[in-house]
This record gives C-alpha cells, sequence and structure tokens, in this order.
C-alpha cells in the first residue's frame, strides 16, 4: 500500500475512533425502539410557476423558505416563497429568488443584483431591505435568531474574500471582521458564535470566532485542508480532505472542541441542526449513521436544510423541480 493511502486510511481510522458508540444491551433485555417513518411531502406550490425549491427552514420548523421562477412573454420572473406553518405566501421579488436562510422571527435573508452587482437583502413583514455593500461586492450567508447576518467579500484589489457581519443593533451597516487570511462566514449561531472556511484552495482552515472575539482553529488532525459547511446550536459541520485526494464529512462540538467523522458516503454536508442532526444530497445522519431520504430514485432529490425538530426541506426534480420537506427521518 502506497504510504499516502496508508496516511489516509490511518486517519480515517482515527476519525471514525472519535465517534462515541452506545454499548449494546443484551439481547431481548429491552424492547427494540421504534423506528420513525420517514416521508416525503411536495409543499404547497404557488400556480403558475415552472420550477420552486425550498432553501432554508427555521430552527424551530415554523418557517421554510424557499424560491420560485415563472416564464412570461417578458422574460423570466422571481419570487420569494415563506411557508409558515404550512402555509405559503408568494412574494413577487426584485432581487431574484435565491433564498439562503430564515430565522426564528421569518427574516429570510437571500442575495440577489442591482445594476449587475450582488445586493444582499432580507424580507420580514412584507418589506425587503437592502443590506449594506461594500466595494468588491458582498454575500449573505446566514442569520441567527437575533437577527445578525454573516457572509463574506471580495477585497477590490486582491480579490481575496473577507468575512463579513451586519449587526441586528446597527441597521444599515456592515462590518469586516478581523477573521483569519482569506476567511467566509458561512455560519452564526443564537449566541453569535460565526464559523467559516479561510485560505485555500489547497490548504483551506476552519474557524470559529467566539462571541467575545476570540478566534479558535476547527482542526482534524492528519487533514490537508479542512471546510466548513454550517453551524446551529453548539454543532459545526464540514469536511476534511485526506491525502490520498479523498475526503471525511466530519461534525465538530464547539463546547468541547471534540470532532467525529460521518458516515463517508454523505460526501459534503450542507446543514445541521441544534441536536447534531446532519443533512447532505439525499441522506439526513444521525449519530455517525446515515439514512437515505426516500423520494429519489429515477428522482433526483437534495436536502437543503434541516430545523431542531428534524424537518428536512429541498427539492426533487421528476422532470419539473419542486419544494419538498421530509418528516419523521
Amino acid at each position: 500500500m502506497p504510504h499516502s493511502a496508508t496516511r489516509a486510511t490511518v486517519v480515517v481510522a482515527g476519525l471514525l475512533a472519535a465517534v462515541a458508540v452506545a454499548p449494546v444491551s443484551p439481547a431481548g433485555a429491552f424492547p427494540r425502539p421504534r423506528v420513525p417513518s420517514c416521508a416525503i411531502e411536495t409543499l404547497a406550490q404557488p400556480a403558475g410557476m415552472y420550477r420552486t425549491e425550498a432553501y432554508a427552514v427555521d430552527p424551530s420548523g415554523r418557517y421554510v423558505a424557499g424560491g420560485a421562477l415563472r416564464v412570461t412573454d417578458e422574460g423570466t420572473e422571481s419570487f420569494v416563497l415563506l411557508w409558515d406553518r404550512g402555509r405559503l405566501r408568494t412574494i413577487a421579488s426584485p432581487l431574484g429568488e435565491y433564498v439562503v436562510d430564515v430565522n426564528i422571527r421569518g427574516v429570510v435573508v437571500g442575495n440577489g443584483h442591482v445594476d449587475g452587482r450582488s445586493q444582499p437583502w432580507t424580507y420580514h413583514g412584507g418589506v425587503f431591505t437592502h443590506l449594506a455593500t461594500l466595494p468588491g461586492g458582498v454575500f449573505a450567508d446566514a442569520v441567527n435568531a437575533r437577527g445578525d447576518v454573516v457572509g463574506y467579500g471580495y477585497d477590490e484589489v486582491s480579490g481575496e474574500p473577507f468575512a463579513v457581519r451586519w449587526p441586528a443593533s446597527r441597521p444599515g451597516t456592515v462590518e469586516r471582521l478581523d477573521a483569519p487570511a482569506g476567511a467566509m462566514a458561512l455560519g452564526i449561531t443564537r449566541d453569535g458564535s460565526i464559523v467559516g472556511t479561510a485560505g485555500g484552495p489547497e490548504d483551506f482552515t476552519g474557524w470559529v470566532r467566539r462571541p467575545g472575539g476570540a478566534y479558535d482553529t476547527l482542526t482534524v488532525p492528519g487533514a490537508r485542508s479542512v471546510q466548513v459547511d454550517a453551524a446551529q446550536g453548539r454543532w459545526v459541520v464540514g469536511r476534511a480532505d485526506l491525502a490520498d485526494g479523498s475526503h471525511v464529512p466530519v461534525r465538530w462540538n464547539l463546547r468541547t472542541g471534540r470532532y467525529a467523522a460521518l458516515a463517508p458516503e454523505v460526501g459534503v454536508l450542507t446543514d445541521v441542526n441544534g441536536r447534531g442532526v446532519a443533512i447532505g444530497g439525499e441522506w439526513v445522519v444521525r449519530g455517525a449513521t446515515a439514512r437515505q431520504l426516500p423520494g429519489g430514485g429515477a428522482r433526483t432529490v437534495g436536502a437543503r436544510a434541516i430545523a431542531d425538530d428534524g424537518t428536512v426541506v429541498g427539492f426533487r426534480n421528476d422532470g419539473r423541480v419542486s419544494a419538498v420537506r421530509w418528516t419523521g427521518c
């Protein structure tokens, strides 16, 4: 076995060893717990759209936010979709349909363009609000319960990314964070902890900015590169790229700093909830075990976000892309 492959095998083995395994009870000592059913349903759809998708769900599961496109004789029209306890509101959007997050107050965050330049925005209470921008362009990526939004921009001269925050306490402002070089802020928790990725493209590193302003690195020993994708509560998910070119999905605990490798078949993780349940592609991961979401097969399905109650939202493509929700998975 080549040395690089041996090293990668050792890394994966070490990562998997970090996953806690509950002791097995003697057969028949306790009744076997019922495996919850896992069901997919198409969310309420606006009429006349050729594409709908659910992009985000708030931690409580009440609000689901997404987008829709409609073709007319004049061109393509964009709409933001907001389901409140399953009831749909369809909002004509001057800023496009791409939603990135929604919080427990129903504040929707997204990205669009105005006059050829990036324009992040929020929608709440019937009003679209432009978020402050910076030269070179900025993009929103996540919002927490308080309404703080984080994302990233690009330096006008060097083109290097940098992390930004739009603080809820100072509406109309944006601040460049003193994060590591090349940082992109990709998640923010209820307490204000911000996570993201820096550096790259061959040596990405994960980082967390604590509420008090201190920074820590999110690492996986032996990995050549680490990328962070999302955070909720005390959990962060991302991936570690190994020496042989493969990668392993990873979940970190922000309180303890410990990490665990997740099921490798999942590939790239897209979200995690406050209980540490992660999603990616057509998979939901509880502990270290991955379960395939129903509705796929000849069709294509994709999970975009997960709430603390386990509600998963995303899309199904059976010739037409439609917003869907999974429960009990």
